[in-house]
C-alpha cells in the first residue's frame, strides 16, 4: 500500500450501512418482554406537590407500575464536576418540589408504548404553587425567592479574576455594552433515550444515548449504588449530541432503577417537545462588559462581569462561565484581564455544554467590542485586530486570564480569509449602496477567534489488534455521533499499518470492550484518541519487527516496514511477511522475545500536557432588506487553522455544520420562557433552526500550524465552526445597520429586531 492517505478527502466508512438504512440506533434495539416508561411532568415551573392521584393510571390497561419520588427515596445523581452546594443535588423523582415545566412528577411502566403514554395522562398531582424568578440576575440577588430553601440562596458558583484596579487615562477610549448570550436547544436528530436490561447476576445491560460511555456507566453506579463493573453500557449509532448528551439524564437512570426492580427490560424514548422542554440547554449568559483602549486602537483592558443562567438544577452549566474566563483574550495582546461571573438557578430547564461550551460567548463579546472600538474611533475592524494580534513570534504565550497558548499566526489566518472574500470590493459596494440610499444594504462582518481545544480530561485509550488474517481491529476510547470517527480513525491506523482500510474493523462505545474511554467533547478525540491509537499501531509495528528479526535471526536495526506493508530485513524484499503472518507467528510463545505477550495487539492512554488553540479568521456578508428587517446571510467565508488535517472532507464538514449553528445562533434560535415560567418555544415551528434554503455554500480555507502538544499536531475543529460564525454574521448585520446609528442589537438578529432597531 504505497504512499500516504493523510489528508486525502477519503469516502466515510460509515456510510453505506446508514444511506442504505442499515445503522443500528437506539430504537432499532429491541428485546423480549421489554416495558415503556413514560413520565409524567411537571405542567408549572415551580410548586410544591401536595399530592399525587395514580390509581387511576395503575388501573389502565397494560399499566405494569407507577412511581413517584417515594419509590426512589435517596437515590440522588452525583454532583458533576465536585463544585456545587450539596442542597442543590437532583434526585431521580424531585420529593419536596417542582422547580421547571418538565421536571419530573412520576413514572409509568406499560407493555407499550401507546399504553404508557394514555396512562400517563392519568397521573393527577396536586401543587401548591410558589413564585417564580426566569432571570438570572434576579435570582442572583439576596431577596430572591429561594429554589432550594436549605442553601440559602440561587448561587449555585461564583468566580473571580481580579486585576490591578483601574483608572481610564485621560485620553482612553472606554467602550461599555451589556451583550445577552440567549439560551440555545441542541436540537440533536435523535432524541433522548435508554433502555436497561437486568441481568442474572444483579448486574445491568444499559443501551444510551451519550457521549460518554464510561462517564454514564460511572453516573448510573453511582445512583443506583450498585459497583459499577456490574454496569455494561454501551452506544450504538446516535444522531447527534452537540454537547447535550454529555448529561447524564435521570429519566436514563429511571430504566434501570426499574429493571432492576421488575425483572424485565424497559425502554424510554423522549419525544421532540419533551426533547425541547427537558434536554439541557446552552449559552444562557448574559455579559456586562467595559473596555480601555487608546486612540491609536490598542487595548488596555478589560473587565467582564458574567451571569449564567444554570437553570433549576446546577449542572455542568453552572460550570461554563470558567471557559468563557479561559478566552476572555482571544488572539489579541491584552495587558489586563478582569473577569467576575455568578451562576445562578431559575425555574427554567437545567444548562449544560452545547456546541463550544463558553468559548462562543466569550468570542462573541469579544468581536463586538473590537468592532464597536473600530467605529468609535473611525477605524476598519480589520485594522483594529491587526494592532491588537498577539505577533506569531510570541508563542507559547500566556494570556492575562492565565491561558497558554501553544501556537498562533493570527495575521495569515485574516489574510487569507480577507483575500478568500475579496474584502476591498465588498467594501466599495457596500460605499455603492450606502451613497445610492439602496434599500438593500450591505453588511460585512468579521470575526477573529481561538478556540481553547481538549480544555480539560486530557487522557485517553487506544488499542490496535492485527489478526491472523490480515485485518486489524481498532478500539476507541473516543465515541462517534456524527463525527466520523470511523473513517479517521481507520485512515490513521491504515497509514500506521499500511493495511487498506476496508480491512480494519472499529470498536467503540462499549464498557466491556474499551478499557477506558474520555468520550467525545471538547474537540479532543484525534488529539486524545488519535494519538493513543497512532502510538499504539507504532507499538505494533515495532513488536511485528521484533518477531521477524527473531525468526530470520537478523538484526533489529535491519529489518523494517516496506512501502506494501510487509515486515523484512531491509534490501532483501523476499524476506517479506505481512502482518497476518507475524501474527500467526505471535500466537506462539515460542516464537517471540523474552517478556512479550502473544498475540500481535498493543493499547496505549495517551496524556497531552495542555490545551491546544486553534484559531481562524471568519467573514459573512448579508444583505439587510431596510424596509422589511429581513436579513439574508449571502456568504460566508471560513478560514480556520486546526494543525493537521487528516481528512479535508471530514474538516470541512465539521466547519459546514458549525456554521450552520452558528447562524442559527445569530439569526434565529431562542428559548424563551414568559415572565411565570412557561416555555413558549416548547416545538419547531416556534424554536426556528437554518434550513439549507437559507444557508448559502460555506468557503472554506485554511491555514496549517501544527502543535507540539501531541504526536499527530492535530488541533481540533468540531466547535471552530460555531465560535467563529455567531459574531461575523452578528457583526454583518450591525454593520449593515451603521448608517441608521445602530451601536449593538442582542440575538437572535430576526426581522423584527432588526426592523425595530431601522425605525427607532
Amino acid at each position: 500500500m504505497a504512499g500516504s492517505i493523510l489528508g486525502a478527502s477519503v469516502k466515510r466508512v460509515e456510510d453505506p450501512r446508514f444511506v442504505t438504512g442499515h445503522g443500528t440506533y437506539l430504537g432499532d434495539i429491541h428485546f423480549a418482554g421489554e416495558l415503556w416508561m413514560a413520565v409524567v411532568r411537571a405542567t408549572v415551573p415551580h410548586a410544591v406537590v401536595t399530592s399525587i392521584d395514580t390509581e387511576g393510571a395503575a388501573a389502565m390497561p397494560g399499566v405494569v407500575a407507577v412511581y413517584t419520588a417515594a419509590d426512589f427515596e435517596g437515590m440522588t445523581m452525583p454532583i458533576e464536576y465536585g463544585g456545587h452546594p450539596e442542597p442543590m443535588q437532583r434526585s431521580l423523582i424531585p420529593a419536596d418540589r417542582v422547580r421547571f415545566v418538565g421536571d419530573i412528577v412520576a413514572v409509568v411502566v406499560a407493555e407499550s408504548a401507546v399504553e404508557a403514554a394514555d396512562a400517563a395522562d392519568e397521573v393527577w398531582p396536586e401543587y401548591d404553587e410558589l413564585p417564580v424568578v426566569v432571570d438570572p440576575q434576579i435570582s442572583a440577588r439576596p431577596d430572591a425567592t429561594l429554589l432550594f430553601p436549605d442553601h440559602g440562596s440561587n448561587i449555585a458558583k461564583t468566580h473571580r479574576l481580579e486585576a490591578a484596579s483601574n483608572d481610564p487615562g485621560p485620553d482612553e477610549v472606554v467602550i461599555e455594552v451589556s451583550i445577552r448570550h440567549q439560551r440555545l436547544a441542541a436540537i440533536p436528530l435523535e432524541t433522548n433515550s435508554a433502555v436497561s436490561v437486568p441481568r442474572d447476576d444483579g448486574g445491568l445491560d444499559v443501551w444510551a444515548g451519550s457521549q460518554q460511555a464510561h462517564g454514564h456507566r460511572n453516573t448510573f453506579s453511582a445512583t443506583l449504588g450498585i459497583d459499577r463493573n456490574l454496569i455494561h453500557l454501551k452506544i450504538p449509532d446516535m444522531g447527534g449530541g452537540f454537547g447535550a448528551k454529555i448529561a447524564t439524564y435521570p429519566e436514563q437512570i429511571l430504566t434501570a432503577a426499574i429493571a432492576l426492580k421488575l425483572g424485565r427490560p424497559v425502554r424510554w424514548e423522549e419525544s421532540r417537545r419533551e426533547n425541547l422542554l427537558v434536554m439541557s440547554h446552552g449559552r444562557a449568559q448574559n455579559h456586562d462588559v467595559t473596555m480601555y483602549a487608546g486612540r491609536d486602537g490598542k487595548v488596555r483592558r478589560i473587565e467582564y462581569v458574567v451571569t449564567m443562567d444554570a437553570g433549576a438544577y446546577p449542572l455542568y452549566g453552572a460550570e461554563i462561565p470558567l471557559f468563557t474566563k479561559r478566552m476572555t483574550a482571544g488572539p489579541y495582546l491584552i495587558p489586563e484581564l478582569e473577569f467576575t461571573s455568578t451562576s445562578a438557578v431559575t425555574n427554567t430547564t437545567p444548562t449544560h455544554a452545547y456546541r463550544g461550551a463558553g468559548r462562543p460567548e466569550a468570542t462573541l463579546t469579544l468581536e463586538r467590542l473590537m468592532d464597536m472600538l473600530a467605529a468609535h474611533l473611525d477605524m476598519d475592524p480589520v485594522e483594529v485586530r491587526r494592532r491588537n494580534f498577539i505577533p506569531a513570534e510570541a508563542f507559547p504565550h500566556v494570556t492575562a486570564s492565565g491561558e497558554r497558548y501553544d501556537t498562533g499566526r493570527y495575521e495569515a489566518a485574516l489574510d487569507l480569509a480577507l483575500t478568500t472574500a475579496g474584502y476591498d470590493e465588498l467594501r466599495a459596494e457596500q460605499r455603492r449602496r450606502r451613497e445610492a440610499g439602496d434599500r438593500h444594504q450591505l453588511g460585512i462582518g468579521l470575526a477573529s477567534y481561538v478556540e481553547i481545544t481538549a480544555p480539560g480530561g486530557r487522557k485517553d485509550w487506544g488499542r490496535v489488534e492485527v489478526h491472523e488474517d490480515d485485518t486489524a481491529t481498532i478500539y476507541s476510547g473516543a465515541s462517534s455521533h456524527g463525527h466520523s470517527h470511523e473513517t479517521t480513525f481507520t485512515q490513521l491506523a491504515s497509514q500506521v499499518l499500511k493495511i487498506p482500510m476496508e480491512k480494519i474493523a472499529f470498536v467503540q462505545a462499549d464498557t466491556d470492550r474499551i478499557k477506558r474511554g474520555g468520550g467525545t467533547m471538547g474537540s479532543r478525540s484525534m488529539q486524545m484518541a488519535g494519538s493513543a491509537i497512532k502510538r499504539a499501531g507504532d507499538t505494533v509495528i515495532d513488536k511485528a519487527r521484533q518477531i521477524v528479526a527473531l525468526a530470520a535471526e537478523a538484526r533489529l536495526e535491519d529489518v523494517v516496514q516496506f512501502e506494501d506493508g510487509q515486515i523484512g530485513v531491509k534490501g532483501v524484499p523476499d524476506t517479506g511477511r505481512t502482518l497476518g503472518e507475524i501474527a500467526r507467528l505471535a500466537s506462539d510463545p515460542a516464537n517471540l522475545p523474552d517478556d512479550m505477550e502473544p498475540g500481535l495487539a498493543a493499547d496505549d492512554t495517551w496524556e497531552q500536557e495542555h490545551a491546544t488553540v486553534p484559531f481562524g479568521t471568519h467573514i459573512s456578508v448579508v444583505d439587510v432588506d431596510t424596509e422589511t428587517g429581513d436579513v439574508k446571510l449571502l456568504r460566508h467565508i471560513a478560514c480556520d487553522d486546526p494543525g493537521t488535517v487528516f481528512s479535508r472532507m471530514i474538516v470541512d464538514g465539521q466547519v459546514h455544520g458549525g456554521v450552520g449553528q452558528g447562524v442559527g445562533q445569530a439569526l434565529y434560535e431562542q428559548v424563551l420562557y414568559d415572565e411565570s415560567g412557561t416555555p413558549l418555544t416548547a416545538n419547531l415551528t416556534s424554536y426556528l433552526i437554518p434550513t439549507s434554503v437559507v444557508m448559502p455554500p460555506i468557503e472554506i480555507d485554511r491555514t496549517a500550524t501544527t502543535t507540539d502538544q501531541n504526536p499527530l499536531g492535530v488541533k481540533g475543529i468540531g466547535e471552530a465552526g460555531t465560535i467563529g460564525s455567531t459574531p461575523a454574521v452578528a457583526n454583518a448585520v450591525i454593520d449593515a445597520l451603521a448608517p441608521f446609528g445602530v451601536r449593538h442589537l442582542d440575538m437572535p438578529l430576526t426581522p423584527f429586531t432588526v426592523w425595530k432597531a431601522i425605525q427607532g
